[in-house]
Formats: structure tokens, sequence, C-alpha cells
């Protein structure tokens, strides 16, 4: 039953780049692999067609304890497509919702964490949601902080940047591993050939060099540029934007920063985040 990898992170923190790249590399093809399709290579945990599914019936969407029983039933039904491995994304938080886990261990193989510096985190965040970066900060800062659901996800729990990260990179019974953005960025062989390590993929290098040039941010802004993002917000007009670290130093208010340092001081300080 342990069949499920966890690629987890907090909203807009290169969860989609990262699953961009595994579909790439396991592919292994001569073109990249068009963005619409990196679903079928590591699926969410919040797609409401599955809940429905399993329900058997037309369900509220939006009926918080309905889907919350649901959830190990759409979990079951993720491991039982008789894959030995299933990678799923998550931006639920590691923790229990009305004492029902989130991120059941009968059905945990490993985890995978990304990480990104909140400051910037906070303007992606604004832009993808459609709220602005002070709303942002306040957000991200707030323990019952959740993304509400709609007619194609059901709700998820997010909690506050910090007890995100401290809750997925706790000790655990399974192995983790915590990658940062800004690593994946500036390093990019060293650090996905670490994740294909983690998951037990051989790694080959000149096939890791191509899965992360197929997945660059070029790339995947070409794309998308000819053909729409199925993950996209109607707030925004690009979902891959910049792709970069540190925009925070131009883009984002003093009084802002200093606000997320206050609040996240302990987690930014101990991955290395309050050193710029």
């Amino acid at each position: 039953m342990r069949r499920i990898v966890w690629l987890a992170s907090y909203p807009k923190s290169g969860n989609t780049w990262t699953r961009i790249f595994l579909a790439n590399y396991l592919v292994n093809g001569d073109k990249p692999v068009p963005i619409n399709q990196a679903h079928r290579f590591a699926m969410g945990d919040a797609i409401a067609k599955t809940y429905t599914m399993v329900a058997g019936r037309p369900i509220d969407i939006r009926n918080t304890d309905l889907t919350l029983r649901l959830r190990d039933h759409v979990l079951n039904g993720i491991v039982a497509n008789g894959a030995d491995v299933n990678f799923v994304k998550t931006h639920n938080k590691q923790d229990k919702v009305n004492g029902k886990p989130l991120i059941p261990l009968a059905f945990t193989r490993c985890s995978v964490y990304i990480i990104r510096n909140p400051l910037d985190v906070v303007l992606s965040y604004a832009r993808h949601f459609g709220v602005t970066a002070k709303q942002a900060v306040a957000a991200i800062s707030r323990q019952d902080n959740v993304i509400a659901a709609t007619e194609h996800t059901v709700e998820q729990f997010l909690g506050s940047w910090s007890d995100h990260v401290s809750g997925w990179t706790a000790e655990a019974s399974y192995p983790q591993l915590v990658l940062r953005y800004e690593d994946l960025l500036s390093e990019p062989e060293e650090h996905f050939g670490r994740l294909l390590d983690h998951i037990g993929i051989p790694v080959d290098g000149p096939r890791l060099e191509k899965a992360i040039r197929f997945s660059s941010f070029k790339e995947l802004s070409g794309q998308e540029a000819t053909s729409a993002f199925e993950e996209k917000s109607h707030h925004t007009k690009a979902f891959f934007a910049k792709g970069q670290s540190g925009q925070w130093k131009t883009d984002l208010a003093p009084e802002l920063v200093a606000q997320i340092r206050l609040d996240h001081q302990k987690v930014m300080e101990k991955y290395g985040y309050n050193d710029e």
C-alpha cells in the first residue's frame, strides 16, 4: 500500500516545475513533454472529479467534512492502479484536520518537499490568487490558511508557511528529501540528481541534462505562449513567469519584507533565508 511518493510544497514554490522535470526525465523523449501532459506523471490529491468518482454520486465539493471522509478512498484509488510508485502532488500540510491525517502513513513511501524563500513566495502567491502582496503576507502567516474549494478542486489545508515547512520536514518514519527552489535554479544537475536518487531512479548524465533543458522556464513559458496551461489561475496572464529568486529585493515593499522576517524568522534562519 505504501506506493505514494509525495511531491509537496507550499503553493508557488516550484512543485509544477519539479513535476515537469520528472515527466521529461521519465519519458526521455526527443522533444519536451507538453506542459498539459505533466499531470499524467504526478496527479494532484485535490482533483474534485476523483472525489466524485469514489463517492459514486454527485457530491457537494465544498463540503469539507465529506471530502475529508472521502480522502482515504481517493488515495486508495491511486495506489490501487497496480503501479509500484505513484507520484502525487500536494499543497496540503503534513497534519490532521478534524482528526483525519491529510498524509496517511499507510499510503506513504517517501516525500520530496520543495521549499522556497517566503519573500519570493508571496509575490507569486499574490499574482496567482489575485490578491495584494500585503494580503499574501498576511495569508501565509495564518494557521488557518486554506485554498478554498472550487468547481475543480476540493479544499486544501495550508496553514502558515512556517508550520507547513516544519510539518513536512519534521523527522518521520519514511524517507524524506528537502530541496530548496534556489538550489534547483543555481545547481540543477546536482539537486535534480538528488531527487532522482531519492526516489530510486538511476541518474544518467545526458538524460538529466536534457530533462533540465526541456523543463527550463524559457521552454515552459514558450509552450504556454502557444498553448494555454490548464493549471493557470484566471487571475494571471501566465503561470510561468520569471522563475527567478531574489525578485523580492526590487518588488516587495520594505515593510512587508520586515513583516515576513518577523513572522517566519526561525524557519527562514534554519534554511538560510535570513542571510540575504
